[in-house]
């Protein structure tokens, strides 16, 4: 999973200077945080009891 992140950064990276559009750098923080929402989805209590245990550990 990690070799997936890193080649949408560079692919990001690569468009965004050649596209000229700074937004495209964007993409790699998007990705990740829906990889985060898809991991917390996947746990079989409710969305807001995994987001609450998350934030709860200490």
């Amino acid at each position: 999973m990690l070799y997936v992140f890193l080649g949408i950064t560079l692919l990001a990276i690569i468009l965004a200077f050649r596209l000229r559009k700074p937004l495209i750098l964007s993409v790699p923080f998007a990705a990740i945080f829906l990889y985060m929402i898809v991991q917390v989805a996947m746990v079989p209590l409710g969305f807001f009891e995994t987001v609450r245990f998350i934030f709860g550990l200490r």
